[in-house]
């Protein structure tokens, strides 16, 4: 239902993403933001859910059109290391965040795996945004400047949804994270299942734990009503 279009960052460069619109022509937008394999088939039928759910629902194609098999988790890293945290958040992403609020409607960001963690810096330093929900992303533990972001950075509210069996977001990870925001007094909170990392992604039958994904989905939907409208 979505379409692939053209959007400008805010320093004037063109920037390419999917986008699938709500019925309502008021509704909240979502920017959804891919996981390190790129901007997948599975990303799009997330934002056109998104869609249905009732947001104007964009992504951001990060990797500039490049989609990395699922079973080459090697070149899906090379990808991500490659990637300019800083360059993509501040300009592609915040380019997509004033797309949406060009009809005066909040936005709001999601993103899962490494785009979880291109969330949080979003909830940290993207003024468009009003409130985000990572799927099984953080920031690494150790600093990656000029991407790392600390709990007390994050300044809108934030919903978090993590797997038990992470060997990517370790629970460790995620129980510092938390406390990091208790902490710091922030609005969030975090849902842990027992699952296993990236499993909303229906593409990989080895992860996906459809009883986990319906189950944070619903939470994630209610959270952007409650924070969006």
């Amino acid at each position: 239902m979505g379409v692939s279009i053209t959007f400008k960052r805010p320093d004037g460069h063109d920037a390419q993403g999917y986008l699938a619109n709500a019925a309502a022509g008021d509704a909240p937008g979502l920017v959804v933001i891919q996981e390190w394999w790129g901007l997948s088939e599975q990303i799009k039928a997330m934002v056109d859910r998104f869609a249905l759910a009732g947001c104007d629902a964009l992504a951001p194609d990060l990797y500039g059109g490049k989609v990395v098999p699922y079973h080459d988790a090697d070149a899906a890293g090379k990808e991500m290391s490659s990637l300019d945290f800083l360059d993509a958040t501040s300009q592609s992403v915040r380019g997509a965040a004033q797309y949406l609020a060009r009809n005066g409607a909040k936005v709001g960001i999601a993103g899962f795996c490494m785009g979880g963690w291109v969330t949080v810096i979003g909830a940290a330093h993207i003024p468009e945004f009003a409130a985000a929900v990572t799927f099984y992303g953080l920031p690494p533990a150790e600093a990656v400047k000029p991407a790392d972001v600390k709990p007390a950075d994050v300044k809108i509210p934030l919903q978090g949804h993590f797997a038990n069996r992470d060997d990517w977001v370790a629970p460790a990870r995620v129980d510092d994270f938390e406390a990091g925001l208790n902490a710091a007094g922030k609005s969030f909170e975090f849902f842990r299942y027992d699952a296993d990392h990236a499993f909303a992604n229906e593409q990989r039958a080895s992860v996906h734990d459809r009883h986990a994904t319906e189950l944070a989905w619903s939470r994630a939907i209610a959270f952007f009503k409650k924070h969006l409208g």
